[in-house]
């Protein structure tokens, strides 16, 4: 990352990238080599109108921090949750901010003048990765946060499938008997390795109760354990799927699990080579080897938002550094 002062000397338009979460907003500004030229957090507001307020100050702040007018920033991108229509710039039902239906791109073009893009805040991260890993072929990004989602990138381009859905691993049931999800369903994927369903399990009081399940299991705790494994089938699984439905040739995996480092990378890919040891087919695409964890504070989101700003029909990767 450049300091703030090298920004846009030679008079060219700044992407700006913001990752909209429930808690916080992560904003990015990037320059036309791709390099990330200044980087500013703030929280989030609840609601349709205190969203649109902190996206809005959000870019205002990131803009005075790294000395740069608003005019010289070319295009916003923001990767939300909550179903998004990408043509429009309208975001449904993102529950976790407060919003059922927010014209969100046209809101806030119309507060600052500038041009907004919106995306699915995992389908922006997916993009990310891909571009901060030099990924050039295939790759699935699989976010393990409070809940579960991937993103699926294809030659440059986000692949949404017939309907958007395309990546939503994380409500393919692999336990009918299993635990109760939020989608109404049964054993789902999210309800191994999702943070919120963890963590309810869990039912002790914490700041970081992921972490708490971890260093319990290390100490022997068996309802620890058994939750520590879930959350390894759980991930293993969901790589598996998506590289046997979209046969990806790596699987990136980002959110706010990546927190655990080696304890979680080591596990998962540990769960991966136990499921193939039974099946000379599932050893011949050896998963395990196939994944990767982003590294922890990765602006991937942010970063992928802003490339989503800046994109055009034909192709959404712009090259990077």
């Amino acid at each position: 990352m450049k300091g703030a002062g090298a920004a846009d000397r030679a008079g060219r338009q700044i992407r700006v990238g913001l990752d909209v979460g429930g808690t916080k907003i992560d904003a990015v500004a990037v320059d036309a080599t791709g390099e990330i030229i200044g980087r500013h957090r703030r929280p989030t507001g609840w609601g349709e109108e205190a969203v649109v307020e902190s996206i809005v100050a959000s870019v205002a702040a990131l803009a005075d921090e790294a000395g740069l007018p608003i005019s010289r920033i070319g295009s916003v991108g923001i990767g939300i949750p909550g179903l998004v229509d990408a043509e429009a710039g309208r975001v449904v039902h993102a529950v976790n901010l407060g919003v059922e239906s927010l014209d969100l791109a046209d809101r806030a073009e119309r507060a600052l003048g500038v041009p907004f893009r919106v995306e699915n805040d995992v389908k922006a991260a997916a993009l990310g990765a891909a571009v901060l890993s030099g990924v050039t072929g295939s790759m699935a990004y699989l976010n393990l946060g409070t809940g579960v989602a991937a993103g699926i990138v294809l030659d440059g381009r986000i692949w949404r499938g017939a309907r958007g859905t395309a990546g939503e691993v994380g409500h393919i049931s692999v336990d009918p008997h299993g635990r109760l999800c939020g989608c109404g369903q049964r054993g789902c994927v999210e309800t191994f390795c999702g943070g919120g369903a963890l963590a309810k399990a869990w039912g002790r009081p914490g700041a970081l109760p992921i972490r708490d399940i971890f260093d319990a299991a290390d100490a022997g705790d068996p309802l620890a354990s058994a939750l520590r494994d879930d959350l390894y089938h759980g991930a293993a699984a969901a790589v598996r799927v998506l590289v046997l439905s979209a046969d990806v040739e790596t699987v990136i995996i980002g959110g706010g699990l990546t927190a655990l480092g080696d304890r979680l990378e080591n596990g998962v890919r540990a769960a991966l080579h136990a499921g193939a040891e039974a099946s000379p087919f599932m050893r011949s695409l050896r998963l395990d080897e196939r994944i990767e964890l982003l590294p922890a504070g990765s602006p991937a989101a942010a970063f992928g938002a802003a490339l989503v700003g800046a994109s055009i029909t034909e192709k959404e990767i712009v090259p990077h550094g």
